[in-house]
């Protein structure tokens, strides 16, 4: 009678966990261990997501089976792989060959998933072998997963051998052959396997859209649009995106708009790519008219601010999400983006308030969260903090190396940034526009004019273009040594059009060396560039003061007393930094 009433049980549908746990105790105390496999199964059938309770009880539950089958653990693999907990899928299904256990093809095509998704590409090959020792090589649903893993790895090739010699193929099977060519960036091939899929589904659309936007052909990718017989959110995003990424907004625009429904990747490409594009306000107002935001919505839109120098905006809209109205999780992009925000603002306090913060909720440190505290603790003066951080990296790359010699470099540490630089070169990571403003400002804090052009020339050599910020550095470092005239010329010299934190740069040198000429010559660019900043009329006035021309000093000093507007500092270059 008890064995019947387990029965019952298992076939339950709508158990919770705690009565689950409940038939399981009952299956233990009575030995009724030739039912744990029904309870495995019942148990990964009636979860509806995945969580951390649940996956570490049917670990435990496997790891303890008196009587372990094939059946369980295959169960297993599938539902860590389809939840995206590839390494233990793949740990389970190297656990379950070392019991002897025979996989199934859900198993086998769980764990080449897993092995697709970690790069696992050892693994994959592995798993390879055993499908051919077990048999499976007359299943389409475990060639498929093995062409895909091929596909994903890169290794064309080898996806095309085994989709020649495939005895059947379905739709999945044609569309992992068309991911593979798309993803190699052979576009020609992918559309001629694209016109040779006989019943296409709408992946197989999307796939070839995605490709041809990728490659910023947008008419192709349009036409496929027009063409397709049935459309999905997926199709309309591609488009949106594709719009994005060739920085056509006011396509991306019009056809979010004309979106039947839209959720939450339609409404963040969109933020995203408004703030990529700088149009922080056009971003903001899509924000606010999303109904249900969560995170990610909340994620792009501190990110937008932050990237665009509203520091104390991000900071707001964080501290909003916090709430208990809200009471949204901030995860790591979250904290990245404050905390550069942070950085940019100088609010230690408030860095380290997040750093307390995060001990509290169990934030792990990744190396993204360690870049950001490593330039906002570099650039408040704590080198020695910073590059505590910066030794405990896993992985150094271009943004730590730069976070640190632009530290450096703010805070007169030449000799440091020229070391990290040289360091940061033998480990074969190549510089960026960021790298060489850092190392610019570390020459132009102690004045290595030479030294200053070298690094200015050796950016252009390796291909990068200097911004004007950049230009601003080496006007600013001429500009202190006495090089007016060099300065100038730079000046005219430059590809993009000067900004007032160039023209202030020689401004505040003529300042230095009372130069009248080309002291007229920036404040009237800075003038025309920044007409509501006084700073400009008091250092020419000073100019003039300083040649004895009284007149025309007295002239400015009234037209600034006149207009009460708020003067700037004489460094005036660097807010543009």
């Amino acid at each position: 009678m008890l064995v019947q009433k387990i029965k019952s049980l298992l076939n339950n549908n709508s158990l919770n966990l705690d009565q689950l746990k409940q038939v399981h105790s009952l299956i233990i105390t009575n030995c009724y261990f030739q039912y744990e496999t029904l309870f495995v199964r019942q148990i990964l059938l009636s979860t509806s997501g995945y969580s951390g309770i649940i996956a570490g009880y049917i670990q435990r539950i496997l790891a303890r089976m008196r009587i372990p089958d094939a059946s369980s653990w295959g169960f297993a693999v599938r539902f860590f792989s389809m939840n995206g907990q590839f390494k233990t899928a793949f740990s389970l299904y190297v656990h379950m060959q070392r019991l002897g256990l025979c996989p199934s093809s859900f198993a086998f095509s769980s764990a080449l998933k897993a092995c697709a998704k970690i790069g696992h590409k050892l693994g994959g090959i592995s798993v390879h072998a055993q499908v051919y020792k077990h048999g499976f090589c007359g299943s389409v649903y475990v060639q498929t997963a093995l062409l895909d893993f091929y596909s994903k790895l890169g290794e064309v090739k080898t996806a095309q051998k085994l989709f020649d010699e495939m005895p059947e193929r379905n739709v999945v099977s044609w569309n992992s052959m068309l991911s593979g060519y798309l993803s190699s960036g052979d576009l020609e091939v992918a559309k001629r396997v694209f016109d040779e899929i006989p019943r296409k589904d709408v992946v197989s659309w999307n796939s070839m859209i995605t490709g041809y936007t990728k490659m910023g052909n947008m008419d192709e990718a349009i036409l496929l649009f027009e063409l397709m017989p049935q459309r999905n959110l997926a199709s309309w995003n591609a488009v949106i995106s594709g719009y994005m990424g060739c920085g056509n907004v006011e396509s991306a625009r019009r056809i979010f708009d004309a979106m039947p429904t839209r959720n939450n990747v339609s409404w963040i490409t969109m933020i995203s790519g408004y703030s990529q594009c700088g149009d922080v306000f056009s971003a903001r107002f899509l924000f606010n008219q999303m109904k249900d935001k969560e995170k990610f919505a909340y994620n792009a839109m501190i990110a937008c601010y932050e990237q665009n120098n509203q520091p104390k905006e991000a900071i707001e809209l964080f501290t909003e999400i916090l709430k208990p109205g809200v009471n949204i999780q901030p995860d790591e992009m979250t904290l990245t983006s404050v905390i550069s925000a942070c950085s940019q603002l100088g609010y230690m306090d408030f860095g380290i308030w997040i750093e307390l913060y995060m001990k509290k909720h169990g934030i792990q440190m990744d190396d993204h969260l360690s870049n950001a505290f490593i330039d906002m603790y570099a650039k408040s003066g704590n080198i020695d903090k910073a590059h505590e951080l910066f030794c405990g990296l896993r992985k150094k790359d271009v943004v730590s190396y730069s976070a640190m010699i632009s530290g450096c470099g703010i805070n007169g540490k030449a000799v440091h940034a020229i070391r990290l630089f040289e360091e940061m070169l033998n480990a074969g990571i190549c510089p960026n526009l960021v790298t060489y403003k850092g190392l610019l400002t570390a020459y132009n804090h102690v004045g290595l004019v030479e030294e200053g052009y070298k690094c200015f020339n050796d950016m252009k050599d390796q291909g990068i273009l200097p911004s004007a910020d950049h230009y601003g550095i080496m006007v600013d470092l001429l500009g202190r040594a006495g090089r007016l005239e060099e300065a100038y010329e730079l000046i005219k010299s430059m590809p993009v059009k000067p900004h007032a934190g160039v023209w202030g740069a020689l401004l505040l040198a003529c300042r230095i060396h009372n130069h009248v000429e080309l002291g007229e010559i920036a404040a009237r660019n800075c003038f025309e560039l920044q007409p509501e900043k006084t700073g400009y009329s008091s250092l020419l006035a000073n100019i003039y003061a300083s040649v004895e021309r009284w007149d025309d000093a007295g002239r400015l000093r009234g037209v600034v007393e006149e207009k009460g507007l708020a003067k700037i500092p004489g460094c005036s270059w660097m807010e543009s930094f």
